[in-house]
């Protein structure tokens, strides 16, 4: 096994067929396809399943690709400080629910550690990408949250995964709302004020469940609701249509703009936000110093 292997078959599971991985690698297709076949054979473990519509990832071969990402990322950091800083591009991805502190921390780990060449990923996105970004190994780091009602199910579906859960605070539920907003000079809301004006929320596609909700109270029957997949259309909606989503209460002007605060909701839940870590994997540099900046964050 060689990390040109390695990286070989990364490639092919990156661009889903042998043609294109192939023009990527600049070599020849039955080159890359022999280097494959000899890995497989070596290695014992049957990565991509071949069909007449092209190639499909096994479920042993997510396994296998989650360790070799690690591998290739390991071996760059030795050649990063032993080889004159010549290591090549740096690799770093986290997934994570919809947070301005983590899009923060990742603006000082590419300050930090960018330098000529980097490829750095920030995936926000749905609950249970994240989960399975994390099991897959594409993100080191993946962050949500849990509480009373999701925390049973999402613990279990990590257990399932070899995923391990590290809290890093507990939030009180507040509402995002624009300055402009009627009840914008409250200094705490409640649920009955909430009702004449639309509920916003992130949708979760295929794993549409309440469980897999990224905002608290998602049983909460509302008269108005509209799901959205990015946080700019979510604020836009929040100025425009004078609506409301339940989150930490975490809140960047830098980021989030002037026009949004967050306001506490008059409630007794909670909510643990942490991060998750894959427990066969090993943490980077990169990602001990994403985690570190993420912290500074939170500190207040």
């Amino acid at each position: 096994m060689t990390l040109q292997q390695l990286k070989y078959v990364i490639t092919v599971a990156e661009t889903g067929t042998i043609t294109e991985a192939a023009k990527k690698l600049y070599i020849s297709q039955p080159s890359l396809t022999n280097a494959i076949h000899d890995l497989e054979k070596e290695m014992n473990v049957e990565i991509f399943h071949r069909t007449n519509k092209g190639i499909d990832i096994s479920k042993e071969g997510e396994d296998f690709l989650g360790y070799a990402r690690q591998v290739l990322e390991q071996a760059a950091i030795l050649e990063d400080k032993y080889k004159n800083g010549s290591g090549g591009k740096k690799q770093f991805c986290v997934s994570t629910q919809h947070y301005s502190f983590a899009v923060n921390a990742f603006v000082d780990l590419i300050q930090q550690y960018g330098q000529e060449e980097y490829d750095f990923s920030l995936r926000e996105t749905q609950t249970y990408e994240i989960i399975e970004d994390v099991a897959k190994m594409k993100s080191e780091i993946g962050i949500l949250f849990l509480n009373e009602f999701n925390e049973k199910v999402l613990r279990k579906l990590m257990k399932a995964n070899d995923l391990e859960f590290h809290p890093l605070f507990t939030a009180r539920p507040h509402v995002f709302i624009s300055r402009r907003h009627p009840l914008a000079d409250h200094t705490i809301i409640t649920n009955e004020e909430l009702e004449a004006y639309p509920y916003l929320s992130f949708e979760q596609g295929e794993h549409n469940s309440f469980y897999f909700s990224e905002e608290i109270f998602s049983t909460t029957e509302r008269k108005k609701n509209i799901r959205v997949r990015d946080r700019a259309t979510l604020f836009n909606l929040l100025i425009g249509l004078n609506g409301y989503t339940v989150c930490s209460g975490v809140i960047d002007r830098n980021l989030n703009g002037e026009d949004i605060i967050a306001v506490p909701l008059q409630d007794e839940s909670e909510m643990q936000i942490g991060y998750l870590t894959h427990r066969r994997g090993m943490r980077s540099r990169l990602g001990e110093t994403y985690l570190a900046f993420l912290k500074e964050y939170l500190k207040d």
